[in-house]
Order: C-alpha cells, then structure tokens, then sequence
C-alpha cells in the first residue's frame, strides 16, 4: 500500500485556503443559530459543502477527495481562526486606513510646498 502524499498535500493547501473563507462566514453567520449548540454542526455542514464547491470550483479533483477538502477544513478551521483572529480587518476598518493615509499624504504634501517656498533666511518673494 503506497500512501499519495501529492494528493495529500493538494488537499491540505485547498483545505488551508478553504477553511479561511468558511471561518469568516461563519463568523459572520453565527448569529443566525438559535442555540450555540448547533454552532458545530452548522460549521460542518458550511465546511462539507463550501469545501466541495471550492475544491470543485479551483482544482480538478473527483468528488470523494473533494468532500476531503470539506472535512480538513472543518478539522483545521479550529487553529487557522487562532492564527488569523485579530489579524483579520473590516471593510469599514480599511477604508478609515485610506482615508487617514489620504488625509496624511495631503498634509504632507502641504508642508512641502511650504518648505519649497522658504530659504534658510525665510520666504522667497515670487515676482
């Protein structure tokens, strides 16, 4: 018996990819399960079916290794949420970033052009 560790590995990086989508839409969610026990067999029945569209959708896999996909990212979504919690940012978070970045590159950009209109002696007449 030869183990396919090709194959293995191909599962477990779509599995790594699949299990960070199906995390944040679980995350966001959650809130719709009545009772926090059925949060685990929601997330099972997200990551199976998620993880077959997603295998089937990126790769070229059959249908049994595909609900593999399904079934190591349920398993590992676990760790992969540690790793990414806290590291992961909003839409509204990102777009305040740009608009603080914008804002600064404009002030920035505005205490050049005063500095180029100045000398070591003060302001330079423009005639």
């Amino acid at each position: 018996m030869i183990l396919n560790w090709d194959m293995l590995q191909e599962l477990l990086i779509v599995a790594i990819a699949c299990s960070t989508v199906t995390v944040a839409f679980i995350q966001k969610t959650k809130r719709f399960c009545k009772k926090k026990s059925w949060i685990t067999g929601y997330s099972f029945l997200v990551n199976m079916v998620l993880g077959f569209l997603f295998s089937k959708t990126f790769t070229s896999l059959e249908n049994i290794p595909c609900l593999w996909v399904g079934f190591f990212s349920f398993i590992g979504a676990d760790t992969i949420y540690r790793n990414l919690e806290g590291k992961l940012t909003t839409y509204t978070e990102l777009r305040g970033a740009k608009k603080k970045d914008a804002d600064m590159n404009q002030k920035q950009s505005e205490t050049k052009t005063k500095n180029e209109n100045t000398d070591i002696i003060g302001v330079i007449p423009r005639d």
